[in-house]
């Protein structure tokens, strides 16, 4: 190994809509309408040294994975959901948050920028963040660099299930103020078949029913004929008041 190492603080914190790892996107972008903040200081060197950022849709977030579980040997092999989690693929070959160094990157739109009296903020969407991610950096996206029109890449994107409500289900949701943002959420996390790998692809079992936590939501739902049916949701009685809720 280089015989260099390096410490980093974390510059901010996120705000996101998913408190749990059960259900955040495989990667930024697959569900556009995923919201979270991206939280500063009140600081007058934080105002500082985001001065302009106003200026570009987009935003690259360099973050930690706080909440991954490492062992205490490097694994350079690892089971990407992509390959049914059963085949082995090199680490620097995938995005698995299970690396050496936990440092994942994730491009967001900005949606604004705004102040309190003790935080700055970044109001973003499209991300797939954990609430409580630090943040380690922040860089603007400039397409004419990042955009590579020639890139290929050997995975391709999966199919979207259709997400389909019962009455009483959207009954419930349309007591929420905030329902159409938490609808559109709900609906793109859910086509994306957050289940575990080795149960994507296929129907669930008679009976089955899985559970994730988005923004105020505890939210039930079970797939079958290749598509999502919402089957509850709960208020989750934890979940503090704020814009995300």
């Amino acid at each position: 190994m280089m015989g260099h190492s390096f410490s980093f603080s974390p510059i901010a914190r996120i705000r996101s809509c998913y408190p749990e790892r059960f259900g955040i996107p495989r990667q930024a972008g697959l569900v556009p309408s995923a919201y979270a903040e991206v939280v500063f200081e009140r600081t007058e060197a934080n105002r500082l040294a985001l001065r302009g950022i106003e200026q570009f849709s987009h935003l690259w977030i360099l973050f930690v994975f706080h909440r991954q579980h490492y062992p205490k040997k490097f694994k350079p092999l690892v089971q990407p959901p992509r390959l049914g989690g059963r085949k082995t693929m090199g680490v620097y070959a995938t995005r698995s948050p299970n690396r050496q160094n936990p440092i994942g990157m994730s491009a967001v739109l900005l949606d604004g920028l705004a102040e309190t009296a003790e935080e700055i903020v970044l109001q973003v969407r499209g991300g797939d963040f954990l609430d409580g991610t630090p943040v380690i950096d922040v860089k603007p996206y400039v397409g004419y660099a990042d955009a590579i029109a020639t890139a290929h890449s050997p995975w391709q994107a999966e199919p979207l299930l259709p997400v389909v409500w019962s009455e009483p289900v959207q009954a419930v949701l349309a007591q929420t103020p905030a329902a159409p943002r938490l609808r559109q959420v709900i609906e793109e996390t859910l086509a994306q078949d957050p289940r575990p790998a080795h149960e994507r692809g296929r129907d669930g079992q008679p009976g089955q029913e899985w559970n994730m936590q988005l923004g105020c939501f505890s939210v039930f739902w079970a797939v079958d004929a290749r598509r999502v049916r919402v089957t509850r949701l709960v208020l989750r009685a934890e979940e503090p008041e704020s814009e995300l809720a």
